[in-house]
């Protein structure tokens, strides 16, 4: 069986586990690529930053909404079950390790005096990658069978 053929025979809420991945690699992943680039070429000032991550947060809401547009159609949504509510408490409790160990970071950062651009983007980096582990350990447990 194909990815594509399993994909569209899974549950609306694993589908909507898949788009919210796929979402997040592209736009925050465009995000840190053009991120990393400004940092290199030695920009230090928050609010170009800012505005870059505007734009990746509007193509995330794009890709999300017409990604659950297209699986409602395709597949009717039963608004999940105990076993989904499950498998997204076992994903989060695994990943938001990431995240604190990022707000620590921060926050250490922060005390030593690390420029706060540098900080801003290691707290959007530790989210990024907490909801994008959360979301590959869902996807996971749902494709093993959880």
């Amino acid at each position: 069986m194909s990815v594509t053929n399993s994909l569209r025979n899974a549950s609306f809420e694993e589908q909507s586990v898949w788009i919210q991945l796929a979402g997040l690699a592209i736009s925050f992943g465009g995000y840190l690529f053009v991120a990393s680039r400004m940092l290199a070429s030695g920009v230090t000032m928050v609010q170009p930053f800012a505005a870059v991550w505007g734009v990746s947060v509007a193509l995330l809401v794009v890709i999300l909404v017409g990604g659950h547009v297209v699986a409602a159609v395709a597949s009717r949504p039963d608004g999940g079950d105990e076993r989904d509510r499950v498998i997204a408490w076992r994903a989060a409790a695994r990943a938001d390790w990431i995240l604190g160990a990022g707000v620590i970071g921060g926050v250490g950062c922060m005390a030593v005096g690390v420029p706060n651009v540098w900080t801003a983007n290691l707290l959007l980096m530790s989210l990024y990658l907490a909801e994008m582990l959360g979301l590959a350990l869902q996807a996971l447990d749902y494709r093993r069978g959880f």
